[in-house]
């Protein structure tokens, strides 16, 4: 807070604060150091229109406005609908704090100018307490062959903490270090440090046995490769091919290096095995089934839903008590928010396509945008990063010193 108004936000601080407190959200829930759990959401929410009382936004911004708007409905339904014995507050803030950061990092990002340089050493300060995420595992992980009985993602590998939510900013950490590999690599001690970095957080994000984050992650570093691929000279492919050579070697290694410390646990997992080669029978650890009470749901309340938060009181219900949280984002916006939440996550989905349009030098937009979409398929929106990491993809970024807007 003292950093924002001192500099009055006059080069994108609060970029810079959320995306610290973005990365050091997990490490700070798996230690019990936050003020509240959703403290993160919450702040990023604070400093980001903090952000706009000093530097505005864009009028264009209308989209995301509306997206808000059509998250409403399905607040004021849930007040309705939600039992006398749930904390309304509570429940609603569980399920609309996500999306809500979302819209209002939308709203400061959306073609807001920012340098490339500015852009990596911004992503650089998100990556550094997954960094710090990646030390304290090392430290206070077990030793493996303890811990690792079967091929269920594993919290005594993760910190003690949910491997869904280690594993999906593991996964994000090794996206950044791997485009820094790449593009901020200056000198020979940089990139082995870079290397020894990747290949940590890379190894600590497989043995939590949570697949989501990391496929994630994976299909990022592909989508990347492949922008780069496609923006090459021909004249240059051939180094670039190499790249690609090496980076392939250097992910093989990684997985060779893993498979031997989990006594081959990993590959099974990763087949959809259980520990003695059996194909399971779910390949989604039974999230189908939350799935489908969404999707029910959603046909029984077509127009604005069930209301925010009532899946999770309904699966209660028929459960007997058991607390079954929604993994999917999509489905639990289909079901709680109705026609209005299908129209808020096109608005979602298309406008970074739309603004990509005339912002060709934002390398990273599929990257973010994939992130997004990816993570709220496995992990719904419990933490800040799809929300912010999607946010980006809206800037505007140059390659040069000054903006394309000085430009005479």
């Amino acid at each position: 807070m003292y950093v924002v108004i001192k500099t009055r936000n006059q080069n994108n601080e609060v970029l810079f604060v959320s995306a610290y407190l973005v990365g050091s959200e997990v490490f700070l829930r798996m230690t019990q150091g936050n003020i509240l759990y959703e403290f993160s959401k919450y702040a990023v929410i604070l400093f980001l229109i903090l952000g706009m009382y000093y530097k505005g936004f864009s009028k264009n911004a209308v989209p995301f406005w509306f997206y808000l708007l059509l998250l409403l409905p399905g607040v004021l339904v849930s007040t309705e609908t939600l039992n006398l014995t749930a904390d309304l507050r509570t429940t609603i803030s569980f399920n609309i704090s996500g999306p809500v950061c979302l819209g209002v990092a939308a709203i400061y990002n959306y073609n807001r100018e920012i340098s490339l340089e500015h852009l990596n050493n911004m992503l650089l300060t998100l990556a550094l307490p997954i960094l710090s995420t990646t030390v304290y595992l090392i430290f206070f992980t077990p030793e493996l062959k303890t811990i690792l009985v079967s091929t269920a993602s594993n919290p005594a590998a993760s910190g003690g903490f949910g491997p869904n939510q280690v594993a999906t900013l593991l996964g994000i950490g090794m996206f950044i270090f791997f485009s820094r590999l790449i593009f901020e690599s200056k000198s020979k001690l940089i990139l082995i440090v870079n290397l020894l970095i990747l290949f940590n957080i890379t190894y600590r994000g497989l043995v939590t046995f949570s697949r989501g984050g990391m496929m994630t992650g994976f299909v990022m570093i592909i989508i990347l490769l492949l922008f780069i691929y496609k923006n090459t000279a021909s004249k240059g492919r051939y180094k670039l091919n190499m790249l690609f050579a090496f980076v392939l070697f250097l992910f093989a290694l990684t997985w060779l290096y893993t498979s031997s410390q989990t006594g081959g646990l990993i590959d099974k997992r990763y087949a959809n095995q259980d520990a003695t080669g059996k194909v399971k029978e779910s390949n989604f650890t039974g999230r189908e089934e939350i799935w489908d009470s969404e999707i029910a749901a959603f046909e029984d309340h077509p127009v604005f839903g069930i209301g925010v938060g009532k899946g999770l009181e309904i699966r209660e219900e028929l459960t007997g008590g058991l607390i079954v949280v929604s993994h999917n984002e999509i489905t639990r916006t289909l079901a709680e928010h109705g026609t209005m939440g299908i129209m808020a996550l096109v608005i979602v989905l298309l406008t970074p396509m739309i603004l990509y349009l005339d912002n060709k030098q934002n390398m990273y937009m599929f990257c973010f945008l994939i992130f997004w979409l990816l993570t709220i398929n496995h992990a719904a929106m419990r933490i800040a990063a799809p929300a912010f990491v999607y946010s980006l993809s809206l800037l505007k970024v140059f390659m040069n010193e000054e903006p394309s807007l000085h430009r005479k």
